[in-house]
Formats: structure tokens, sequence, C-alpha cells
């Protein structure tokens, strides 16, 4: 059985990580260099880094922090926020990331996952996913979850591996930033449905949370924030949790 990953998250703004509630409210959580290093050091399986003004500033990830912390991490690295070419990407990558995540520029332009998948192959491309349940259905929202669109998450999801993506990143909206746990039910739907790996961000607030993700959301990795920045949650406190209840985890 594949071990499950833990996987902190780096949102950041102006050169700085932030976390907020439900995508508002934002507030520091600290140098992203410094974080970066501290998790690759302490047991995480991987590391996210989105630049999430990035599509609403258009304009590119900033690849000179991409390095800075690649410099500093032996782990497997993902960069999003702005990604909108095959040139943006040849650019992270040849500045230390592993792999790359887009969102807004997916639903925008689909062949653009073909694209990249051509060029880089599946395990560099993640596309991440943010939705939010209204009126019982998951409706996916673009730009930092400020748009919605007329796109159902299960149907896009699927598309999505169609086209050749190695990974989806999917954050609840309605989960993001509240502590009460993950999307677990959309979560199993997405992994029954789908083939490959599906990483469950938004809603991490204890170590059951993750159990659960993992147990009733069947999520292959768990992606959480401020638990991590704010030390409420040691990773390797988690994984001893994890593994405790026979998830399998790499210690």
């Amino acid at each position: 059985m594949l071990t499950k990953r833990i996987i902190p998250c780096l949102d950041i703004k102006n050169g700085r990580t932030v976390k907020g509630i439900n995508f508002v409210d934002l507030r520091d959580a600290g140098d992203p260099v410094e974080l970066a290093e501290i998790y690759a050091r302490t047991g995480a399986d991987e590391l996210v880094f989105l630049d999430i003004s990035a599509t609403e500033e258009r304009r590119r990830t900033l690849a000179d922090l991409v390095l800075r912390v690649a410099e500093k991490v032996n782990i497997p690295f993902t960069v999003g926020g702005g990604i909108s070419s095959v040139e943006d990407v040849d650019i992270l990558l040849q500045n230390g990331a592993d792999k790359v995540s887009i969102n807004s520029s997916a639903v925008k332009n689909p062949q653009l996952i073909n694209d990249l998948v051509a060029k880089f192959g599946s395990q560099c491309i993640v596309v991440a996913i943010d939705a939010k349940e209204i009126d019982g259905e998951w409706i996916v929202h673009l730009v930092g979850g400020k748009v919605p669109t007329e796109l159902n998450l299960f149907k896009w999801a699927k598309e999505v591996e169609q086209r050749g993506a190695g990974e989806i990143l999917f954050t609840s909206m309605n989960h993001d930033g509240t502590k009460n746990g993950f999307a677990n039910e959309a979560l199993a739907k997405l992994s029954t449905e789908l083939n490959i790996p599906i990483i469950a961000s938004g809603g991490a607030g204890n170590m059951q949370h993750f159990t659960d993700t993992f147990i009733e959301g069947k999520a292959d990795a768990a992606l959480a924030a401020s638990v991590f920045h704010f030390k409420e949650i040691e990773i390797k406190d988690l994984k001893e949790e994890l593994k405790r209840n026979h998830i399998p985890v790499r210690l």
C-alpha cells in the first residue's frame, strides 16, 4: 500500500507566508524560506508553494523566491500561482520546482493541461481545483475562489484526468481555514471515480481530521497550512498518530 503524504502549504502574498479563513482575512505566518526548511527537516513528505495573488494581479509566480526555497529543501516541491503557459512552467522547473500546480488557467484553457503534460510529463502537472458546495452541488471557483464558474467539480476532475494531469489538489472552500475537518464525502467520491492521486485541502484542525480524510475521504495526501505554521500540530507527532491508526506513512 502506498504511503499517505503530509504536505504543508505555503500560501505566499508579497513574499510572505499568509493564512486566511474561507479564502479571506489573511494574516502573516512567517518567512516562506525559513518555514520550508523547517518542514523539510521535520518530516514533511512534500511542500506546496502557492503564490495566491499571482493570478489576480496577472503576474508570474516569484521565480527567485522559488529558487531560494528549492535550495533549502530535499523533498518534492510543487509551485502554483499565475501559471498560464509552457514558458512559465519551464522557468519554475529551472528554478527548482519539481511539479507545478495550475488552476484558473486550466479552466480557461483546458488544452494547457495537454500541452504541459506533452512537454513535461504527467508526474509534473498538478491541477488544483477550488470548489464550493452550493445547494448540494460542488461548483468550481477561480481566481483564489473569487469567481464562480458553471463547472461541476466531479465532471471537471474527470476531464482533468483524461487530459493527462498527474494529480488533483482539491480544496473545499466551505472548509478552508475553518479547522472543522476535510470535505471527506466529496473526496471519497473523487477518489472512487478517478485513478489519479487526490490531495485533500481545506479544513485541517486536529490530528483526527487527517486520520478521517485518509480513511473516510480515501485521500492520497493531506495538505494543511495554519495548523503547521502556528505549531498546533507537529508533523512528527501527526505521523506517529497516523501510524497508530494503521495508516501507512513515511516516518
